[in-house]
């Protein structure tokens, strides 16, 4: 037999397909089906991205590898607005490009933590960040968070929770599955912790392009002069840019762990895809405008969603913000996955279950409505009325 590891054995298989293949069940009753089950833009990229993607792609100087931690004018061009953006000392030698936010995480950690050490990942997590951390043999530390609070985790507890094998706080925001926001004084209490205890706070901002208006950023930990002793940054460019099939993510690090980042990026990457990165480097300025209005179309969804939820009897939001809404259903004592299953080959709509994302979430499903237009987002109360799991 063949050997396997066993790191990987005990890793959960990929949900979102498994998830997916209730919906081959549909007859398609109730109305055209409905996937709210991936955080995936739900427009093209703007035409003069795409335009630029093909030129870049079209050039053989652009065929051979770049390097390891990106090619300059997009490392650049990124620090310029991350800079801006937190109003803090960033420059591209802080800056890696990664093939998507999900290899930054991995990089991050690797470069942050070994096998027999662990991380402490608030609970509801991004079941891709925890099924990394069990593929490396990297424990995790659930930092349980309340629906009371709307999901914000609470630096207390996270520090109640730290011990000889603790490496770093992974923290999420806006939140992936819950929507959650956190407060930037969270954020900030998360900092002055990590930094008293020795540990890498990690702050994955895959969705920071969707803060409601007026909210330009999630906090201000990169406008402090000692940020790279303690922060690292992760990005996707996927969903603003509306590219995840060309994987371009983007790590923000002090030296001391870019060093290590390197050697990680070195063995899994080489470098990232070299079209998109001479696009993007172009786009960060280039489509600012269609950037700002595809967030007025998110924030617009989250109102409209909100105001469908109102309408279904005992469904109630719990959270909601970016791309996500994490509900609550009405089937008490019967498991999340059973909801979602029937609520897919039933009625045609996709969510998935609130345990695909940790220990106690059987109560609530996630909605991901960024790839569904508010007329698809209306249709919700019939579909969901009358549900019986």
């Amino acid at each position: 037999m063949l050997p396997l590891n066993v790191n990987v054995l005990d890793t959960g298989t990929p949900p979102i397909p498994a998830a997916r293949a209730w919906m081959t069940s549909y007859d398609g009753a109730a109305g055209l089906p409905i996937d709210l089950s991936q955080a995936a833009p739900g427009s093209p990229p703007p035409p003069a991205l795409l335009e630029r993607l093909a030129a870049a792609a079209g050039r053989p100087d652009v065929a051979r590898y770049g390097a390891i931690l990106g090619d300059a004018p997009l490392r650049e061009a990124y620090a310029a607005e991350v800079a801006s953006l937190y109003g803090g000392d960033v420059s591209s030698a802080d800056i890696a490009i990664t093939a998507g936010c999900n290899l930054a995480f991995l990089a991050t950690v690797l470069a942050v933590a070994e096998p027999g050490t662990s991380v402490i990942l608030p609970s509801p997590w991004y079941f891709n960040h925890q099924m990394t951390l069990q593929m490396l043999g990297i424990g995790v530390q659930p930092l349980a968070c309340r629906p009371a609070a709307g999901f914000v985790p609470d630096p207390a507890a996270a520090e109640a929770l730290i011990d000889a094998t603790t490496r770093a706080i992974v923290l999420v925001t806006p939140n992936n599955p819950t929507g959650a926001i956190y407060p930037e004084g969270v954020v900030a209490a998360f900092a002055a912790l990590a930094r008293r205890r020795g540990l890498a706070l990690i702050v994955d901002e895959t969705y920071r392009d969707f803060l409601a208006a007026g909210t330009n950023r999630a906090h201000g930990l990169l406008a402090a002069s000692d940020w790279r002793e303690t922060v690292i940054q992760l990005y996707s460019f996927s969903k603003a840019y509306a590219v995840p099939g060309h994987r371009i993510g983007a790590i923000t690090a002090g030296p001391q762990a870019m060093g290590q980042v390197l050697k990680v990026l070195d063995s899994f990457q080489i470098c990232a895809a070299r079209p998109a990165q001479e696009a993007l480097a172009w786009g960060i300025c280039g489509v600012a405008q269609w950037r700002a209005e595809t967030r007025a179309t998110i924030n617009g969804r989250i109102a409209a969603f909100e105001t469908v939820v109102k309408a279904c009897a005992g469904w109630t939001i719990s959270s909601i913000g970016a791309y996500f809404a994490y509900v609550r259903h009405p089937f008490a004592g019967i498991g999340a996955e059973r909801v979602a299953e029937a609520l897919a080959r039933e009625r045609g709509v996709l969510g998935l279950p609130g345990s695909y994302f940790g220990p106690g979430q059987e109560d609530h499903l996630r909605f991901a409505f960024a790839n569904a237009d508010e007329a698809a987002i209306a249709s919700l109360p019939h579909r969901l009325a009358g549900l019986s799991p």
